[in-house]
């Protein structure tokens, strides 16, 4: 997800222009997002966040009114971002091409690309519809100030090594060419750049006995400000006139730091490569301390995305104080031409598409817009992949460049991956050629996850898994493929893995990134606690597994299940709070200990403590007695057992009285809220239904299950998810029983955010004789 910092920037520039809230930036949730979009004028995302809000094109006007589409960083189109910008981007101009077709308005959609400079942008603007007059491309020494670049080369083999001999001559560096000026420094690791931050402290004080800080700053007024940093080692650099920051740091800390390093109180700024996007700071000079950084996954050293390098380089740019900038690169001896070539000479830009077009095909077959192979064909000529097939044919294992060739080779990729597909049971294909979407693919695409993960949830549930067996099947998806492997995790994760409630299977393995999932899942609900990269790679897993989630229940439902359906919304429960559903409810308010529970749970009142609502219905003396908290925590308290769900649910089976065996049965479900609006102003109810969830690092708004199933035979007969804000209303159809009599059936209505607040209610029904029954009974005594 973006920042908010590009919405500000937008916000700042047009809003004077712009009515309130006219400059939205996306939040990644669809019905939310469609909102959005429809009264914005401006709208700032992800690629992913538009790739998923696009695929239903046909379906959504607002998407069809885009008249402006700006795709900046075009150049990631050879990283990793690359497959989905270039989805995103043939999309568009197919959707305008449509349009135009049919003749629905006269104004062509206009698409801007920004980029670094590329070796091949002319391909790349015909790609996108761009005419030869309107494509500039630029030499990559062509910046808005001249940049001096500089090489140091060292010899030393090991990685630890390099960066032990780097510490000096950074110092040196910063002393020769910017010895008074701003300075940021980029290392290879969070760990590194407290390093290399106390190395420069020490180096500035034994050497020259001096400080970093700024010329008009006073020593005393720099010790006062780093008193309110949390990191032990911030204050001590801070006091020198250093700062680092990194992924773990607390918003504080990072706003008081890269505002002190603004102001001028601090001269060097040392960062770790991966926020090198992040930071918005600049420098006087840039030094990039080694180019490459760990990778668990693979356990190597991998050379950073020239990319990143890149933009690494264009800190050095402070075009409103100086008349250049300095760039100093510190490498690996052997590695030292290659750069010098990859920086000097425009970016080549290859296509990965061919790579990733499994839930892309996916996705395209749901929406009918492949409904063929050729359809599927036609499709990958929108892509940058099929005009640079052509123009590299090694690179892509194409055997040759002519038409045959190019049709054969085609022909042959989409083949492969429909045919993956259909054995995922995403598609199903006819010998004709025609493609039809099937449950799973339905899903993965509306969830916009991968077919690999939706083909490993069908493959894994079965009608007796339980909680347990439904968080091993969801940290075993492919989401989670991408989690760092740092150095030294190992070892931590096999610490962990000592404590958690349930025991890792034994083909667990420490460097593999979905055994990690599976122990800070784990960690999450047992509230452990865990360092500070540990902690970030956490919330992304906790963030990623919602829509996972709801996709388990939807694969769930599709085969009747009612118990493993129920044990994944207790688990979408579990995430959201970070509780085991076994842990006290209580325990999912803000600053309630095991003290404070112990002391509810023993409360001789006239009613006991039980629930969340009990809390509210405590005499204020009471209740301070039991919590004993500060002022400011027990306004947390307030605030969540204020937005606890109180919720009606009221139902009725239509034609109760003349259900027969086999057919049909419609039941309507009416949830409300008890709430009193007549003292709850807009905004109040516009609030309603934001869950308070301090361990769920996004805004979630609430959803529930509604479920009707057979507890004795555990079949799920009907599942609708809906939101809810003051009432809401859902229609839920079955077939009955297909034999007569009586069955106590269940209606269960499930919280997707909260634990101990689901409800179920008992469905007599009489199932009659069907029609067909008494014809049957008819027949066979006529054959007697």
């Amino acid at each position: 997800m973006p920042s908010k910092r590009p919405r500000i920037n937008w916000e700042g520039r047009f809003g004077s222009i712009l009515k309130a809230g006219q400059v939205a930036l996306l939040t990644g949730e669809t019905a939310p997002d469609l909102r959005l979009l429809a009264e914005a004028k401006i709208v700032v995302c992800a690629a992913k966040q538009w790739d998923a809000l696009s695929r239903r094109w046909r379906q959504r006007k607002a998407v069809q009114a885009v008249s402006l589409f700006v795709v900046d960083d075009l150049h990631f189109l050879g990283g990793d971002a690359g497959p989905v910008m270039e989805v995103i981007i043939s999309r568009m101009r197919y959707i305008s091409s449509q349009k135009q077709q049919r003749g629905k308005d006269t104004a062509q959609l206009r698409i801007v690309g920004l980029s670094a400079s590329l070796a091949n942008a002319r391909e790349v603007g015909e790609w996108m519809g761009v005419s030869s007059k309107s494509l500039f491309n630029f030499s990559p020494k062509v910046r808005p100030l001249p940049l001096e670049i500089y090489f140091q080369s060292f010899d030393q083999g090991s990685f630890s090594g390099r960066l032990m001999a780097m510490g000096k001559p950074v110092y040196n560096a910063i002393m020769r060419h910017s010895a008074k000026n701003p300075v940021m420094v980029f290392v290879p690791s969070r760990r590194q750049a407290q390093l290399t931050a106390i190395d420069l402290m020490a180096y500035r004080e034994s050497l020259d006995g001096g400080t970093f800080l700024g010329d008009d700053v006073g020593g005393h007024d720099v010790a006062i400000l780093a008193e309110k940093l949390r990191e032990p080692a911030l204050q001590q650099v801070v006091n020198a006139g250093i700062g680092f920051v990194h992924s773990g740091m607390g918003d504080a800390d990072w706003d008081r730091v890269t505002q002190l390093y603004r102001d001028g109180v601090l001269q060097v700024l040392v960062c770790p490569s991966d926020l090198c996007w992040k930071v918005q700071e600049r420098a006087h000079m840039v030094i990039i301390m080694g180019t490459e950084t760990y990778d668990g996954r693979e356990r190597r050293y991998a050379d950073y995305p020239i990319s990143d390098l890149i933009h690494m380089m264009g800190k050095a740019s402070r075009q409103d104080r100086d008349s250049s900038g300095t760039c100093a690169i510190f490498c690996h001896t052997p590695k030292k031409e290659q750069l010098k070539k990859l920086l000097y000479d425009p970016l080549p830009i290859e296509s990965h598409l061919d790579h990733y077009l499994h839930d892309n095909f996916n996705s395209e077959i749901v929406t009918k817009t492949i409904g063929s192979m050729q359809d599927a064909v036609d499709y990958v000529t929108w892509t940058f992949l099929y005009r640079r097939l052509t123009k590299n044919p090694n690179y892509y294992n194409l055997q040759g460049t002519s038409n045959v060739h190019l049709s054969e080779h085609l022909s042959e990729m989409v083949e492969t991956v429909l045919g993956d597909l259909e054995e995922s049971k995403c598609c199903q294909m006819t010998d004709e050629g025609d493609v039809s979407p099937l449950n799973l693919g339905m899903i993965a695409a509306y969830y916009y996850i991968q077919y690999t993960t939706i083909e490993l949830i069908a493959s894994s549930v079965t009608a007796k898994t339980k909680t347990r067996g439904v968080m091993e099947i969801l940290s075993a998806a492919s989401e989670f493929a991408s989690l760092p492997i740092r150095h030294s995790e190992e070892k931590a994760l096999r610490i962990l893995a000592r404590n958690v409630t349930h025991k890792l299977p034994q083909s667990a393995q420490f460097h593999d990134s979905n055994t990690k999932a599976l122990v800070l899942l784990q960690c999450h609900f047992s509230r452990t606690t865990l360092s500070t990269d540990l902690r970030n790679d956490q919330k992304m897993i906790v963030g990623e597994s919602m829509p996972l989630i709801q996709a388990i229940v939807d694969v769930i439902s599709s085969n009747g299940w009612l118990k493993p359906a129920l044990a994944a919304m207790e688990l979408s429960q579990m995430v959201v709070q970070g509780l085991w559903n076994k842990d006290h409810v209580l325990k999912q308010i803000p600053h309630f200990t095991k003290d404070i529970i112990d002391r509810c749970d023993a409360y001789e009142g006239d009613e006991p403590i039980e629930s969340v609502f009990d809390i509210l219905t405590l005499d204020d003396d009471v209740r301070s007695d039991l919590l004993r908290l500060s002022d400011d925590k027990m306004t947390d308290v307030a605030i969540f057992c204020n937005n606890y769900p109180n919720v009606d649910v009221s139902f009725e089976v239509q034609d109760a009285d003349e259900v027969t065996a086999g057919d049909p049965v419609t039941m309507v479900v009416k949830l409300e809220r008890e709430i009193d609006e007549e003292e709850m102003d807009e905004e109040e109810i516009s609030q309603l239904g934001v869950v308070s969830a301090p361990l769920f690092p996004a805004e979630k708004r609430e959803g529930w299950w509604i479920v009707v199933g057979d507890t004795k035979t555990n079949a799920l007969l009907s599942l609708k998810r809906i939101s809810l804000q003051t009432t809401q209303t859902a229609t839920l159809e079955f077939l009955a029983p297909e034999e007569a009599g009586d069955y106590d059936l269940t209606l269960f209505c499930m919280s997707d955010s909260y634990l101990g607040c689901d409800q179920e209610y008992s469905i007599p029904l009489t199932v009659a004789v069907g029609e067909s029954d008494d014809d049957d009974d008819d027949e066979s005594e006529s054959d007697a």
